[in-house]
């Protein structure tokens, strides 16, 4: 496909997208003056450096990634962009500093023994990275893809905010697969409660995907991923 069919292509979706955005947020009341709005962070994955250029052309500025190899490669080929990179995938200790010496905003630490490799990569780029916590919404005692307990979130945004480099901004959830959305955002909105309340100032909330962003948006959210809806289905894995 050439890259002028592929760029209206991404327009359409971007706006299919923007406009599903608008209608949750006046369905659940938030489009008042008040309302800080919701961002769109546009998921890359598997998609070439070329479709984050176009993005970028279209308005895009947050782009989200959840492969290291991927995304450092990527974030490299478009070091000329003025982009915010989401890391939104899981993160294993021990790429944790390489990680954090790309991304501008790390939304998956579920684990204490990441903060430190997370601080120590940021010291190294030589700014602060932004980090949100990923809270499990699965159902107590079953086995999760990523996230932390619930019950674990206090402690760990304290060692984040303990961390010199680092800067908790808020928490990231993934609704559980085989559950209404609306339910585990409910949940989510709760664990949010919660910290506010030790940390005002981590008011971000990442949560909602192409098929569930509605759901989240009423439930708070700050920040929706979205990829197919936006960029169609992904290639084959490389």
């Amino acid at each position: 496909m050439d890259l002028v069919n592929r760029r209206e292509e991404l327009e359409a979706g971007l706006a299919a997208v923007r406009a599903r955005i608008e209608a949750a947020r006046s369905g659940a009341g938030r489009d008042g003056p008040h309302d800080p709005g919701v961002g769109l962070v546009v998921v890359t994955k598997f998609f070439p450096a070329s479709d984050v250029r176009l993005l970028v052309d279209l308005g895009v500025r947050d782009v989200g990634e959840n492969r290291h190899q991927e995304a450092e490669a990527k974030a490299a080929e478009c070091a000329d962009l003025d982009l915010v990179w989401h890391y939104i995938g899981a993160l294993q200790s021990n790429k944790a500093a390489a990680v954090a010496r790309y991304a501008d905003v790390v939304e998956s630490l579920d684990r204490p023994k990441l903060v430190r490799g997370l601080d120590r990569g940021a010291a190294e780029r030589g700014r602060p990275l932004d980090v949100l916590v990923q809270v499990s919404l699965d159902p107590p005692g079953s086995q999760h893809r990523a996230g932390a307990a619930p019950d674990d979130v206090p402690a760990l945004a304290d060692a984040v905010e303990a961390a010199e480099h680092l800067r908790l901004r808020g928490l990231m959830a993934v609704a559980p697969l085989g559950e209404e959305p609306a339910a585990a955002f409910a949940r989510l909105a709760a664990v949010r409660e919660r910290l506010l309340a030790d940390h005002p100032r981590a008011d971000r909330l990442s949560a909602g995907m192409s098929g569930d962003l509605d759901e989240a948006v009423a439930a708070g959210a700050t920040h929706v991923r979205v990829g197919s809806a936006i960029l169609g289905s992904r290639p084959a894995v490389r």
